[in-house]
């Protein structure tokens, strides 16, 4: 079997270390600690590394397309490489989850994320697995509304960075999970709350 692991974000320095680039940031992690290395294909419109993880054959994709249109990307991939959708995983920032946190799921919605939407309408499906990682609420104003868009395409605080390595190692594991035992054993690992998060709650 052979798995597409798909980080999604938008290409270009400009969005580099943003939040909404959390998903490239990842699959960057993983292919640099198998060895691997992205190419860009414009027969896929997006840059793809592919090799063997944990004796699995597997091909890494980040789309090109810009966030909103990444589900073509993902499309193209999956028909030029033959993956079966039980065999795909994507990599997505959240805002919905606590920073730090990630919550590991299949079938469920694409929660206003414009790029898991995008892969949802090329796919006409939303049986796939995606590992959503918390990158911390958008900041309210006295209004109650905070601006999202200015939120995801910025970057993380100092102190805030200092949760991103450790969100990032854990989901590379996950992932590694999920190629080598399965969505279940995966999912177990991933939504589980973080060590941080527990003593947070306890020392609140």
């Amino acid at each position: 079997m052979r798995y597409l692991i798909v980080g999604l974000g938008n290409p270009g320095k400009k969005y580099e270390g943003t939040r909404h680039n959390i998903g490239f940031a990842a699959v960057d992690l993983l292919a640099k600690k198998h060895g691997l290395e992205f190419r860009k294909s414009l027969k896929v419109q997006g840059a793809r590394a592919e090799g063997m993880i944990a004796g699995e054959p597997c091909l890494l994709l980040k789309p090109l397309t810009f966030m909103n249109l990444s589900g073509e990307s993902v499309a193209l991939t999956m028909r030029y490489a033959s993956i079966d959708l039980s065999s795909l995983l994507v990599l997505v920032d959240d805002v919905a989850i606590p920073l730090g946190e990630m919550r590991l799921k299949i079938n469920s919605s694409a929660g206003g994320h414009n790029g898991l939407k995008s892969i949802e309408e090329s796919l006409q499906t939303d049986r796939y697995a995606r590992l959503r990682l918390g990158v911390g609420d958008c900041p309210r104003g006295p209004d109650d509304r905070g601006d999202l868009s200015s939120h995801v395409l910025g970057r993380f605080s100092s102190d805030e960075e200092k949760l991103i390595p450790a969100l990032l190692k854990r989901a590379v594991e996950t992932t590694e999970l999920f190629i080598t035992k399965g969505l279940t054993r995966a999912m177990d690992f991933a939504n589980q709350r973080s060590i941080d998060s527990k003593h947070r709650e306890v020392n609140e």
